[in-house]
Order: C-alpha cells, then structure tokens, then sequence
C-alpha cells in the first residue's frame, strides 16, 4: 500500500456484523437476499460482500447498497453566519418547503444529500443562525433525511454498547466501562485457565474468549438445562475458539466438590447402541415377513383365481406403504443415533469439565449473574489456584456488602475492594466541548480480591463459634457440659 496502511479485513458472507448509524448499533448476519431493517430502512447486505470493514454505505432504490463517496460540503450558504439567534421566532413558517415537497423529492430518488441542501436554500432563517446553530441544523436534517450505515467488525467494546443501550436488562445493566473494569481486574490474558459464571446473554463469556484470543482454557457454568450464548454468536469468533470452552452445571457442583460426583449414567458409544438396535429390527422385521408366509400358504386357492386383479392392486399399494415404512423408520432410526451421539458427547465434554475442576487450579474467576452473589462466590472460589484474582458483579451493592462480610469472616482472601464506576460523556466540538447532557445513573458494583492459601484450622474454629452464636442458650450448655 503506498500510504502505508494494511487493508483491514472484508465483508464475508456467513459472517456476523454491527450494523452503526451516528450512536445506534444492531448485530445482523451477512447473507445474501436477506431484507435488513434498521433505523427505519431496509436494505440487503449482498452488494457490501468484498468490502472492508468500517466502509460507510448509502441505501439506494431497490435497498441496495452504494460505498458514500466523499464530498466537500463548503457551500457559499453554510459560510453566511449570523452573530446571535435573539431575533429568531420558530413560527414554524421559516421553512418554505412543504412534507408533500420533501415526498416528491424522496420519490423522484433524489438523494439525502440533496434534499438536504435544498432544505438549507428554502430556509428564511438559516442565514441568520450562528455558525453553531447551523452545524446542528445541519447534522439533524441529515440524521433524518440521508440513509447512511457503516459496517463495523463486532467487538466486545461494541457490543456491549449496543447491549446496554438497546436490551440493558439482558446483560443485567452491565455498562461497558464496568466490563472492562472486569477484565483488568480478573487479570484475563491467553493461557490462562478461566472460571467464568454469568447471565448476561454470554456478553461476559465473548468478552473473555476475545481477550484471551482462542489461547488457554474456560469453564462456563451455567444455570438450568444449558448456557445461553446470545451475545457470544455475535462476535463471530473462528471453531478454534470453541474447541477450549467447557461448560459445567452449576447444579453439580455441590456433588463434585462433596466427592459424590460420578460418571457412570453416561451412556454407551452410540454405534453399538444403534448397531443393536438394528440388528432387533431386523430380526422383528424377519417375524414379519414369516408370519405374512404363513398368512399367504393358507388362503385358498380358489379365492386367489377369483380376486386376481384386485390383488394386484392391492399389491401395488402394499408395495407402496412398505417403501414408505421403510424411509421412515431410516428416518426413525438416523434421528434417534443423531440424539444419542449429541448427548454421548455432551456428557464427554461434562467429565472434562469436572477432570478440570477437580484441578482446582483455575487462574481466575468471574461472576456476573442475577443471582445472590455470595453462594456462588464461596463454592466456585474452591476451584481457584491461591494469588489468583476474582472479581463479582451485581447490579446492587446490597448483595456485594453481604459477600464481603462473609469472605472476611471466612478468610483466604486479601486485598477486598467493592468499587463503583462513573462514567460521563463528553462532546469535544471546537469552542464547544462540555458534558452531554444526558449520563448514565449507575454501572453496577464490583467486588474484587485475590486469593491465598485458606487456613483450615482458623476457619473450623470460626465456623465452630458461628456454630455456638446461632443455637439457643439451652443447647449451648448441652454442648458444653458434653466438652467437659
């Protein structure tokens, strides 16, 4: 390249793409004759297949895409300014163009741009303005008038922007400072080994995997009958990625970590299940056929001569129907191997997990759920290597102020600290830069710390005074004079 830059990565087809126009994104996947709508417009993605990434497109007639092409916009109109805007009056009648106007530009296909500049020229009080008030006159009519997406490669950064603005209740409020707050706290690089517990939609999950960038290991517990991975699908991350993620449920972990936790309800492999399965529908089948001799040996034969004719029929349609049967039950029998061969795996990658919790080395460990923090944090932090960070997220600071309590009444951890972001935007304009005026109230809570070595005897002797402040008076006494 002669300007010294590398040509980022392209469009493909089957990929997954943020959708952005000024603030808004929307995740879609790039297939060909595939309607898009956003902000309002629909269009296909076939034509921006083979483009790089970042491109700025403008939706044509038809909903095809076109590259924008750049163009200097310094007119001799824009440059007029006026020095306040005391004099003007919104009366609603400065602008000289009707809606009816603006539609039978929009039907002769007249491009936003040139609506736009036609707005400008038909305005009585555009010349008046500041040249402020006119930049923001100008970026409000293009805002409505010009259809312009650019295609951005997903991101962690973008994604969870576009989460927290469009569905923050699915990531459990989760701003996007805050997460990256989380991957610095929880030390997340490649190599490392990664406990991961969330129901934000697999945003957490997809941040990490990023970060880790398909080096190293991560064990996902889950709630319920399986994980939820929404928002990881978006990232569009390559099989490689995959091949080191383990899940594990959380209801299984109180028998892995109590030694009661075993492998012997996994099934056999699946082709000898179903080699047997053939092998007793074929010898049903040979029943069949045998009775159906017998059957046929002893109707007369006079009966035969007579219906001669109709059986023929009938021995076409029985043709029929045993074809029929038989791509069914091929059918039958393909699906019940395909069942049998997901779950045989399913329940192989749930022994490596277990094989790799049993480890209890995990180099970290995360948790954004909309659960109660501190079960969660006490049973998972008993797979966590010593010296290695944890970091908790809840939306609350209740539940945080709770689980701080009981880890320093537990002890094993050093270095506690349940901290809140602030986070504010600015506009940075020339002779204009201040704060928006609208913020975000609040990002959630982090607990975070790092583990060390648990000293057994300090935390029976705890766990045995806790023990004696919850029973009454009465058995207190039992339980001493029992001591004694």
């Amino acid at each position: 390249m002669e300007d010294g830059r590398r040509p980022g990565p392209r469009i493909c087809e089957g990929d997954c793409a943020v959708l952005k126009r000024d603030d808004v994104f929307k995740a879609v996947p790039v297939l060909r004759r595939r309607k898009i709508i956003f902000e309002k417009q629909w269009f296909y993605l076939d034509n921006a297949i083979g483009h790089n990434y970042g491109t700025t497109f403008e939706v044509t007639s038809g909903g095809n895409l076109q590259p924008k092409q750049e163009v200097e916009e310094t007119t001799a109109e824009t440059k007029e300014a006026g020095t306040d805007n005391r004099n003007i009056v919104d009366d609603g009648k400065s602008q000289k163009l009707t809606h009816d106007d603006i539609k039978a530009l929009k039907d002769k296909g007249i491009k936003g741009q040139e609506i736009v500049q036609q707005l400008i020229e038909n305005s009585t009080t555009f010349r008046d303005k500041t040249e402020f008030a006119q930049d923001k006159y100008i970026k409000k009519k293009k805002k409505k008038y010009e259809a312009v997406i650019t295609i951005v490669k997903p991101s962690t950064r973008i994604l969870s922007t576009m989460y927290y603005a469009r569905e923050p209740g699915k990531i459990n409020h989760l701003r996007y400072d805050t997460l990256a707050q989380m991957l610095t706290l929880g030390n997340i690089r490649a190599g490392n080994k990664m406990i991961v517990m969330e129901t934000c939609a697999g945003l957490v999950l997809g941040a990490v995997m990023e970060r880790m960038g398909g080096y190293g290991s991560i064990i996902q517990m889950y709630p319920g009958g399986g994980p939820v991975r929404a928002a990881t699908s978006c990232f569009g991350f390559p099989k490689l990625f995959f091949d080191n993620l383990h899940e594990f449920p959380l209801s299984k972990v109180e028998s892995l970590l109590s030694g009661t936790f075993s492998t012997e309800t996994l099934p056999s492999d699946p082709e000898d299940k179903a080699l047997g399965e053939e092998e007793s529908n074929g010898l049903t089948d040979e029943k069949q056929t045998s009775l159906q001799e017998t059957e046929e040996e002893s109707t007369p034969e006079t009966a035969m001569e007579i219906n001669q004719t109709e059986e023929q029929d009938t021995m076409d349609i029985n043709a029929e129907d045993v074809e029929f049967k038989e791509n069914k039950e091929k059918e039958n029998k393909d699906n019940v191997r395909e069942k049998q061969r997901k779950q045989w795996e399913r329940r192989k990658k749930l022994i490596e997990a277990a094989a790799l919790l049993r480890e209890k080395n995990a180099d970290g460990l995360i948790v954004a759920s909309k659960f109660h923090p501190t079960p969660l944090l006490l049973a998972l932090l008993e797979f966590v290597a010593p010296s290695r960070p944890f970091v908790v997220y809840c939306q609350y600071k209740e539940p945080l102020l709770e689980c701080y309590t009981k880890l320093r009444e537990r002890g094993g951890v050093i270095n506690l600290k349940l901290s809140e972001t602030w986070l504010r935007n600015y506009q940075v304009l020339p002779d204009r830069s201040h704060p928006k005026l609208t913020m975000s109230g609040g990002g959630g809570y982090l607990l975070s710390g790092i583990t060390v070595v648990l000293d057994k005897g300090k935390s029976d002797s705890s766990n045995l005074e806790a023990l004696k402040m919850e029973e009454p008076s009465s058995k207190r006494c039992k339980v001493q004079d029992f001591h004694c």
